[in-house]
């Protein structure tokens, strides 16, 4: 499970309580990005296959920020298949410095953010869109190609192609299905960086058994906080007359409808079943007084509804945007399935929470059981030079991965949940982790 409605890069890691020198890079970095401040465009425009499609402002002191397109094969099996263009986004600041090879898993950000790996190494930043995301669509929009793979294979191209420019250390990161992406890179093309920092990163390697996730809804928190999600559930279906009739009001003034889905009813119910785990994902017990009571309104069950869980986003008009996140979840990446015991008598569609619900039916969806234990088996066995940061209050990593002896580390922040970072670590994982980062950078660090 991942959070799709509230998604965010990491800001600033001084803001989450680690101090990083605002002037990261070296006075001979500091030299060389002087001489190639008049070249880096230049330079962007001779690689092969690549356009740069406007200088931004915006950018910390000491950075340039570039939105580019990249030529990719639709299908890199086949070059017949056809090409597309892939969005990326560079924040440069110096041939120097390490590069950082960030994910979303989705569509690009445009704003000019340094992720947290990118911060504690004074690096550059190069963002990679995510095949058949934002404005990275195979014009013939076949997505039997939104594989695991194929996205491993656009970003290999990409290191190949950035490496002419960028020879230092690579480090790739991503948090959710960002990281995901990252550790699936590296799972297809395992030296094509030197370390991989995965944030908040689920592994749902066992589609047919998901009693990790409803572990875990059983005892995060406190039993007043889950008791009190359960009867908010119980409220908001026993009064979804009222709450499915403020929702068609809802889509008919912003001109959506819920063709996908089905109907209003069926979005309601769906919002409803996912409450408890979207709430874990963003919130603590301390969040408790906020969940409306059995003698709320009909009006605070619905905003509080829509806070947690974005009603919006099951309506066609942003749908649309997240059909390639359901149809890889239902065709690779596997889902979880929500305690539902508690709602017995009150539900009425048996298929709401499965992913062939939010993809149009004329789109196939055959699931490959094979994919996820593959990864699963890779990153224990073979996997090399990965760290995963996980929040111990989130649901998404219930089901975390597994790394193994080879220089790799699973680390949790003890009072985080899916918006984690190295930062919210113990001190003393903290500075494990800064040590693994920067030795993997090769002994590079901020005043380095």
């Amino acid at each position: 499970m991942h959070t799709w409605t509230r998604r965010r890069l990491l800001t600033s890691a001084a803001t989450a309580g680690l101090a990083v020198t605002a002037a990261a890079p070296a006075i001979a970095a500091g030299r060389s990005r002087t001489r190639l401040r008049g070249d880096i465009l230049t330079a962007l425009q001779a690689l092969p296959g690549l356009r740069v499609i406007e200088e931004r402002q915006g950018a910390e002191a000491g950075y340039r920020f570039f939105v580019l397109g990249l030529l990719q094969p639709s299908d890199h099996t086949n070059p017949a298949a056809g090409t597309f263009e892939q969005r990326l986004t560079l924040l440069h600041t110096s041939v120097d410095r390490p590069t950082v090879l960030f994910s979303t898993g989705y569509e690009a950000s445009l704003t000019p953010r340094r992720a947290e790996p990118t911060m504690l190494l004074g690096g550059n930043q190069l963002q990679v869109e995510h095949r058949f995301f934002g404005t990275s669509r195979p014009a013939n929009a076949d997505h039997s190609l939104l594989t695991i793979r194929q996205a491993a294979d656009d970003h290999h191209r990409v290191v190949r192609l950035f490496r002419r420019l960028y020879r230092g250390a690579w480090i790739s990161t991503g948090s959710s299905k960002g990281g995901m992406t990252s550790v699936y890179h590296r799972r297809f093309h395992p030296g094509d960086v030197d370390g991989t920092v995965a944030y908040s990163a689920p592994n749902n390697v066992d589609d047919r058994d998901d009693t990790a996730y409803a572990r875990f809804l059983e005892r995060v928190g406190n039993a007043e906080c889950r008791e009190a999600l359960r009867t908010v559930q119980r409220q908001a279906l026993l009064r979804r007359s009222e709450l499915v009739a403020r929702y068609e009001s809802w889509a008919a003034a912003s001109n959506t409808s819920f063709r996908v889905v089905g109907s209003a009813d069926k979005a309601l119910e769906i919002a409803v079943l996912r409450a408890p785990f979207m709430f874990w994902q963003r919130n603590t017990v301390a969040d408790r007084a906020a969940i409306p009571g059995s003698d709320c309104s009909a009006d605070e069950l619905y905003t509080w509804l829509d806070d947690i869980t974005g009603l919006a986003l099951y309506a066609d008009t942003a749908l649309q945007r997240y059909i390639p996140y359901f149809y890889q979840l239902g065709t690779q990446l596997g889902y979880v399935t929500f305690p539902t015991r508690h709602l017995s008598g009150l539900l009425r569609y048996p298929d709401a929470g499965e992913p062939r619900t939010f993809v149009p039916r004329d789109i196939p969806m055959p699931f490959d059981r094979d994919a996820m234990p593959d990864i699963d088996r890779w990153v224990h066995r073979h996997g090399s030079r990965l760290l995963f940061v996980n929040g111990a209050q989130d649901p998404s990593v219930a089901e975390s991965f597994r790394p193994g002896v080879r220089d790799s580390r699973l680390l949790w922040a003890p009072d985080a949940n899916h918006s984690t970072a190295i930062a919210e670590l113990s001190p003393a994982d903290r500075a494990e982790a800064i040590d693994m980062l920067t030795r993997w950078a090769g002994g590079i660090s901020p005043s380095a």
